[in-house]
């Protein structure tokens, strides 16, 4: 019998490592629905930033076993900057456009999923390993990927002195269709050009003079127990939404309840719900259609030992809507959360003009760093948004100031670590994609 190589060993044993993961952060859910796994996996083993994008436990599993092998919290971490409000999942596909509560446009930071309280460098680490990994598919040399990194991490780094020293976050622009430019701007216009009804006329038919749920399309008709269930649910989620957004109690009067079964590659095997509602008038293109979706449990709590900040919760839609609320200003005045049969549901508007961010097109190396800059000012503008006073309790301190002066104890350390970071994880993640792929093709996973 021959000894296997040494490299074969090695990811023999990730392999491994990997499947027990995956064990702990999908095992229910995957034996709960085996086939909603099967599409997400599939679409994971599509390209190595696929696979980066659906394994933040992984990624978190890392950092953790990193953290304890050098028995130290981390470069530019103490116990404040370990215990930032971070997005929990910053990956460069990760920003899009969104209709904020003052019916403005923004291109920010948006999927709020996975948002916690942790150390503030794991959100730029997360998003320098996912540059390095776009910059490889494009062909971009590991210098080039190198400048994207500082650029990224120097824009961060220009942004948060600037509201420690004085800028109020409500005084930084915002990136809007009257600011933003390039490929943010694009996107905003995108999303201008989308209606409502639009999104109504893909989702739903008139029938007796009332809008309804059309059928197919993914939707799941629901049984009268089911409904009634939800209904419930929904009586619930309207005591967590502020007083601003109740002015007219006809907006919330439900029309039409329809399931749904998320098979995307982070809401794989999460049961969800659509629910149509009246909207701000009784003409039918105001309708408004919300979703209620199990909320899930952010890879990187698995990793935080802080007991306030897990008590601080009351489940994990709690979670999503307070950390969203808290990160993004100006949230979707829709945006609120219920429990389900005990279990915390996310409940949010399906938006009409929701654009993410395209990098298909995105090819020029100076097109790309001048977004990644805008990226890292929106990342800061992001952190230094919840703190002592955004009116949460949880970070009672100013995050902006706190971030700048652990940075400014070693300016040159700060870019140095994202940019080592990026290449060896950017490398790690591609190796894992190919393990990954041979697990799942020789029916290793589930």
């Amino acid at each position: 019998m021959s000894v296997p190589r040494p490299v074969e060993a090695a990811d023999e044993q990730r392999g491994e490592e990997i499947l027990a993961v995956f064990d702990t952060a999908f095992g229910e859910l995957l034996a709960a629905d085996p086939a909603a796994f099967r599409v997400k996996f599939r679409k994971m083993a599509a390209s190595a930033f696929a696979f980066y994008r659906g394994t933040a436990c992984l990624f978190y599993h890392d950092q953790e076993r990193e953290r304890t092998a050098s028995a130290a919290t981390g470069p530019f971490l103490d116990e404040r900057t370990g215990r930032v409000w971070i997005h929990g999942d910053l990956h460069a596909e990760n920003f899009g456009t969104y209709m904020d509560a003052n019916g403005r446009l923004i291109f920010n930071v948006n999927d709020f999923d996975e948002a916690y309280v942790g150390p503030f460098t794991w959100d730029l680490k997360r998003f320098a390993a996912s540059l390095a990994l776009i910059g490889y598919t494009k062909a971009l040399s590991d210098e080039q990927i190198t400048e994207l990194v500082e650029i990224y991490a120097g824009a961060y780094r220009e942004r948060i002195h600037a509201l420690a020293t004085g800028a109020k976050n409500d005084e930084v622009p915002p990136f809007t269709l009257d600011t933003a430019q390039g490929p943010l701007l694009t996107a905003l216009r995108s999303a201008r050009s989308l209606t409502r009804f639009g999104l109504l006329d893909s989702m739903t038919e008139i029938r007796e003079y009332e809008r309804r749920f059309a059928p197919g399309g993914g939707s799941i008709e629901l049984d009268a127990a089911t409904r009634y269930k939800i209904l419930a649910a929904f009586d619930g989620y309207l005591e967590t939404l502020p007083e601003s957004s109740l002015t007219r109690p006809d907006s919330y009067r439900v029309k039409d309840v329809v399931g749904r079964r998320g098979i995307g590659i982070g809401s794989a095997g999460l049961p969800s719900y659509n629910i149509l509602l009246e909207g701000n008038s009784d003409a039918l293109e105001n309708d408004v259609v919300i979703y209620m979706k199990q909320a899930q449990t952010p890879a990187v709590s698995r990793h935080i030992t802080d007991r306030a900040v897990r008590e601080y919760f009351q489940h994990e839609g709690h979670r999503t809507v307070i950390s969203q609320r808290a990160l993004q200003a100006h949230a979707d005045p829709w945006l609120g959360w219920t429990e389900l049969a005990g279990i915390g549901q996310l409940v949010a508007e399906v938006s009409p003009y929701a654009v993410d961010l395209d990098w298909s097109d995105l090819d020029d190396p100076e097109e790309i760093a001048a977004v990644v800059a805008d990226l890292g000012r929106a990342t800061a503008t992001m952190h230094s948004a919840a703190d002592d006073e955004s009116g949460h309790s949880l970070v009672p301190f100013s995050t902006e100031r706190s971030i700048d002066a652990a940075i400014a104890a070693d300016e040159e350390g700060f870019g140095a670590l994202l940019v080592d970071f990026a290449h060896t994880y950017g490398a790690r993640a591609r190796a894992d994609h190919q393990i990954f792929v041979d697990l799942f093709r020789n029916g290793r996973l589930g």
